[in-house]
Formats: structure tokens, sequence, C-alpha cells
């Protein structure tokens, strides 16, 4: 074949015959899973620490060796954790073991929830992006202030007394 392209069909034929490489039909990443079929991943929210395990299954969440219902009593929690489930419409699809440490509550559902949001674009790097795009694989850094000499709390003063 000639070096230069004069029509549409040459260039049609050169992207043919694989002298120019296709783009990868694949994900970029491979699904990362254990031996028991799991995958694992760590979330973190303030001083809130989970690990998390996600399998196929039929829902079920257990946190601490509880059910979500019961360890998470408040709805807006147990909305937190089902978030990533919501985004990339696999609710009910997998099962989630996970242990937690640390922190309130509140941070622990944020840390639980950004534990699932890894694991399952480890367990379906397809997924990735969709999870990506609403913010959970970012680990919200935010903690608390600490306390400074001099200072009541971190940045208040004192009670001022002229005498």
């Amino acid at each position: 074949m000639s070096d230069t392209v004069e029509s549409l069909a040459d260039l049609q034929t050169l992207g043919a015959e694989g002298s120019a490489p296709a783009a990868p039909a694949a994900p970029l990443r491979e699904k990362e899973v254990d031996a028991q079929g799991r995958s694992y991943a760590t979330g973190r929210r303030k001083d809130a620490v989970a690990r998390v395990w996600l399998k196929p299954g039929t829902g079920k969440i257990i946190v601490n060796g509880r059910d979500q219902e019961v360890y998470f009593a408040r709805p807006s929690l147990r909305l937190v954790i089902n978030q990533p489930f919501g985004v990339t419409e696999r609710t009910g699809q997998y099962d989630v073991v996970a242990t937690v440490k640390g922190g309130g509550l509140s941070g622990q559902a944020g840390a639980v929830k950004h534990g699932i949001a890894q694991a399952l674009s480890k367990f379906e790097p397809a997924l990735r992006g969709a999870v990506k795009a609403e913010g959970f694989l970012t680990r919200d850094s935010r903690t608390v202030e600490r306390k400074k000499y001099g200072k009541a709390k971190a940045r208040r003063s004192f009670q001022f007394s002229k005498r």
C-alpha cells in the first residue's frame, strides 16, 4: 500500500488493516477480587475508618456484626450508606460486611459510604466513572481542628474581664 491516503475508502482500509491502534474497549482497570469472590476497600471520614467487603448477594448490609437498621437507627444515615448503590443502579445486588472504628455515627456512615464506593469500583471497574462523578471516591478530609494553648477551644478565647 502507498504511503499517501487519497480517499476516505483508503483511510477506512488503513484503520481496518490495523496499522493504527484501536482504542481498547475494556476498562483500563481490572477487577480486584479475593479468593472468596469479595472486593475489599477502606473508607475514611473524620476520625472514622471503615473496612468494607462487598460480594454479590441480596442487598444485606452488616455493620460491626449488626444489621444496618440496628446500627444506624437514623434513616438519614442509612440513606447515606446506600447512595453508591442508587447512583450505579445496583440496589439489592450486593451484600456488604463492614467494620467501623472511631468517630461518631455520622462520620462512620460517611466512612462506610466511601468504602462501599471504593469496593464497588474495584468489583465492577466500569462503574468507576459514575461513582467518581458523584464524588464518592474522594475522601472527605475535613477533621476537627485541634485546641490551641491560650484558648478555651480551637478558636474561642476565654471570657474577657476588665478587672
